[in-house]
């Protein structure tokens, strides 16, 4: 490399050029997520348009040739000339970075589109761009070619990026395709993304796509979106519009059984704040300007520990957080703990202090905050900076609340306890799994145990190769001790079914002597506090019978790991025992040693017998397992503990909040929805699976 560095060896882009140049410093990346990133820029624009109360739907279509069209009915893209760059104003938006009507003209009093940047970073990122902007009772149109203005040689056939271009040469202007009533205004934008720019096997992601239009349509009480997919054999079309707002979004999000009803929490703040300001000369004055911050909060506690969150500024999802889930936090903490101190005698709390995530355990809440030109971090949008915000959210939080704890409504009265009991137990559990958490670990010759007295626990310390069988009951247990390794297998016998986790609280889970020393046993802890690291078992086996009351313990079981030690689940460490069903022994001639043969279905029993029978076979009056107590060690040994032989079924997870939502309905306090779902599922149940 030369050490000569000089101004000649500077580079200055011009216009578009930087974006083509340096794509990620506007959309993040250029895969999948950029391209997801660029269509939203061109949806929020018309999403803007809606929130300043011009036009009430949105339609976005995935074409089969890989292009994505956006179309709205608001206000359309101006189409005068802009006296400053002489351009239209369809070519200042998609050309000019940092240009729009969102700079304090007064067009919008708060957009999720600040800094003037989206459509013009799309367009620079585009193979092709057409728009279309019904205004002034015509249709007017114009395309780019990688961010330049022209026009498109598309004959007769489909428009395509691969058709001839010509730019224009002396001065670009706009093409009336048509003419529509004067009333008739909206805009369209169509664009194939860049294959020079966008790596390959990049696309629109549909899933994702339905879960953003889904949360706009919260968040914009009234506004249509439809979303049409047409890529693959067969269209496929969603449409959303909710008018009970962030209100219905929360019921969405949650998925445990509610401890209150919705509550929204809503207010105004006023803050000023420094802004340079663009004269009529051109020039940029610092100017102190007065804005107003709305505050809109939908948020419930349910009896679960996963907290859902999500907040938003001006309908823009901001997953990093920022100064207003800051501001939330802290009034709410700030709030709950007063009212704990108030209530102490009756808590029992003692000393103890609530922390942030005693509160938030449960809780399910979107938080939306409205002002003009809020301060994000970067183009992405994905952190608000505004300092003022965080005081208004949390006088904001402190005011609603207050108001929901000192009403003399039964229901409120009722619902307010009921939180304050539920973040009381939380710090309860937290402060006790912190103590216990030494204890739990595996014993050593320097550490008294605290383990159940009932565990039979295994000799080796490498938790890679150790197993822990809980099994049912005492009878089986005795059986399982002889059958088991001692080196590897520990087993812990429980009596019968246990609680029923989905519906209990916290303090009745960690009551229950069953659930208490499962949790006590694998040591690692439970709910927010549960550390996988610390589990003492490499694999957790359910070796319950092969009956119904064996199946609904096994349920009972998965439910409680489900809810308070989930990575366990996630991480493939919890399975099923698969126990026979059926025990033949076919008799050999001769000295030749009896075949013992074992069967694990009905259809697999019938399979067998058929087959000895078509080989004239003899074998005895098969023996039917009603459950693991009528094995022997060795039979229990051959066919379900020992590796060699058994078969596991892993218990898994692929989505976890799907899976939740199927736990709550099969296993909740409901009682109307699981009926549905057994009248439902009756039709498909086959007489012969029902063993009678």
């Amino acid at each position: 490399m030369s050490s000569d560095y000089s101004a000649r060896h500077l580079s200055v882009l011009e216009g578009l050029e930087a974006v083509r140049k340096r794509p990620g410093m506007y959309i993040g990346s250029t895969d999948s997520r950029g391209l997801m990133h660029c269509l939203w820029e061109i949806i929020d624009n018309s999403v803007d348009e809606a929130l300043a109360g011009h036009g009430t739907e949105i339609e976005v279509i995935l074409h089969r040739d890989n292009s994505v069209e956006v179309r709205d009915h608001a206000r359309g893209i101006p189409v005068d000339v802009e006296p400053k760059t002489g351009l239209t104003g369809v070519e200042v938006v998609f050309t000019k970075l940092h240009a729009g009507g969102k700079f304090g003209s007064g067009s919008y009093a708060a957009s999720g589109g600040l800094h003037g940047v989206g459509a013009s970073v799309v367009n620079a990122l585009s193979e092709r761009l057409d728009v279309e902007v019904d205004r002034e009772g015509k249709t007017w149109a114009m395309s780019f070619h990688r961010g330049e203005p022209g026009r498109f040689d598309d004959g007769k056939g489909d428009p395509s990026p691969a058709a001839a271009f010509h730019p224009f040469e002396e001065a670009s202007s706009l093409t009336v395709t048509g003419k529509v009533a004067k009333a008739v205004t909206g805009t369209r934008i169509r664009y194939w993304a860049d294959t020079q720019i966008f790596t390959r096997g990049a696309a629109f992601q549909f899933e994702e796509l339905l879960g953003r239009a889904r949360q706009t349509a919260f968040l914009v009480p009234g506004l249509g979106l439809t979303i049409i997919d047409e890529r693959g054999d067969e269209r496929e079309e969603h449409r959303f519009k909710f008018d009970g707002g962030i209100s219905e979004f929360v019921e969405h999000l949650a998925s445990d059984a509610p401890i209150t009803d919705v509550w929204r929490l809503t207010g105004d703040g006023r803050f000023k704040e420094t802004v340079p300001v663009l004269t009529e000369g051109g020039a940029m004055v610092p100017t102190e300007v007065e804005r107003e911050c709305h505050v809109d909060i939908a948020l419930r506690w349910g009896t679960g520990y996963d907290t859902i969150a999500r907040s938003f500024v001006n309908i823009i999802a901001t997953p990093k957080g920022g100064t207003h889930v800051a501001g939330f936090e802290q009034g709410l903490l700030k709030f709950i703990r007063a009212q704990v101190e108030q209530n102490a005698r009756r808590l029992k709390v003692g000393t103890d202090k609530l922390d942030k995530d005693d509160v938030l355990a449960g809780l399910t809440v979107v938080l939306t905050v409205r002002l003009a030109e809020p301060q994000f971090e970067g183009q992405t949008k994905e952190v608000l900076g505004t300092p003022a915000v965080r005081a208004i959210v949390s006088s904001v939080v402190a005011k609603a609340l207050g108001e929901r704890f000192s009403s003399t409504k039964r229901d409120d009265k009722a619902q307010t306890s009921l939180v304050l009991d539920k973040v009381v137990a939380e710090m309860k559990a937290r402060i006790s799994a912190r103590t216990h958490k030494e204890t739990q670990r595996r014993k050593n010759a320097l550490e008294s145990s605290s383990l159940p007295a009932k565990l039979a626990d295994c000799r080796s310390t490498d938790v890679a190769h150790s197993e822990l069988f809980i099994v049912e009951g005492d009878s089986a247990l005795g059986t399982a001790k002889l059958a088991r390794d001692s080196e590897h297998q520990a087993l812990l016998p429980i009596r019968g079914k246990i609680l029923n986790v989905q519906k209990a609280s916290i303090a009745d889970m960690l009551g229950n002597a069953e659930c208490a020393a499962i949790i006590q046993t694998i040591g690692a802890g439970s709910g927010r506090s549960f550390e996988i690291s610390q589990a003492r078992y490499g694999k957790v086996i359910i070796m319950s019978d092969a009956d119904v009351d064996g199946a609904h313990i096994r349920t009972l079981l998965l439910t409680l790991f489900f809810r308070y030690m989930r990575p366990m689940i996630e991480e493939g460490r919890v399975f099923a025992a698969v126990p026979p069903l059926h025990r033949f022994v076919v008799q050999n001639p001769g000295s030749k040693p009896n075949e013992t043969i074992y069967t694990y279905s009905e259809a697999e029993f019938i399979a067998v017998t058929k087959d000895l029978e078509r080989r004239g076979k003899k074998f005895g009056t098969p023996q039917r397992y009603k459950g693991l107590g009528e094995m022997d060690a060795d039979q229990l040994a051959e066919t379900t503990m020992d590796p060699a032989h058994r078969t596991l079924r892993r218990v898994g997870v692929s989505d976890a909040e799907q899976a939740g939502r199927v736990f709550e309905l099969l296993m909740g306090n409901e009682v109307a929805p699981r009926k549905e779902f057994i009248i439902d599922s009756a039709s498909g149940l086959s007489r012969d699976r029902i063993d009678a």
